[in-house]
């Protein structure tokens, strides 16, 4: 069955280790048929969550900026991958802002249910994704449909473009082809 994927890659560094991690995930998504679409935050506005509230009545933010944009797409996608650097041992602070403002979300009829989070950190530790993923898996929590389908952590890359020969670039593609 062909699914609408969303990709966001939050990464703020062209060319970064994560957003060519979340490449390889897309190549193998297209070429499973799957239709995807990428946005890279890099490009795009997005201010603070206000804590106003006023989406739970409205079903949508009132701050006029690309997080509203995103959110629409997210709600019409039948799978979402973040791509995030990990700093300081959690996702980026643009991926946590970008999850603040999908709150719309909760009050509506939202499509996804898999979630999966790719990740590359300069620390090569397994443990250095945990943070991310209780935070993703915290978000995830509030909606009841959805669950995190998979994860890839590709550690010990720090400069842009290290990851070119990362084994986890291997899995990513093989992941998007299996979604």
């Amino acid at each position: 069955m062909k699914k609408n994927i969303l990709v966001i890659s939050t990464s703020l560094r062209k060319g970064s280790n994560s957003e060519i991690l979340a490449d390889k995930f897309i190549c193998g998504a297209k070429e499973a048929g799957h239709h995807v679409e990428k946005i890279s935050i890099r490009e795009k506005t997005i201010g603070f969550c206000r804590g106003c509230l006023a989406c739970q009545h409205t079903g949508r933010c009132v701050i006029q900026d690309d997080g509203n944009d995103i959110a629409c797409k997210m709600l019409t996608a039948d799978v979402i991958v973040f791509a995030t650097p990990i700093y300081y041992y959690e996702m980026s602070g643009q991926m946590k802002t970008m999850l603040d403002r999908a709150n719309p979300l909760y009050f509506v009829e939202y499509q996804f249910r898999d979630i999966y989070l790719l990740a590359t950190a300069a620390d090569e530790d397994e443990h250095t994704i945990d943070g991310a993923l209780i935070g993703l898996k915290g978000w995830i929590s509030c909606f009841e449909k959805a669950h995190l389908a998979g994860t890839i952590f590709a550690g010990g890359i720090d400069k842009a473009g290290e990851i070119e020969n990362h084994l986890e670039l291997e899995k990513a593609y093989l992941m998007g082809k299996e979604v």
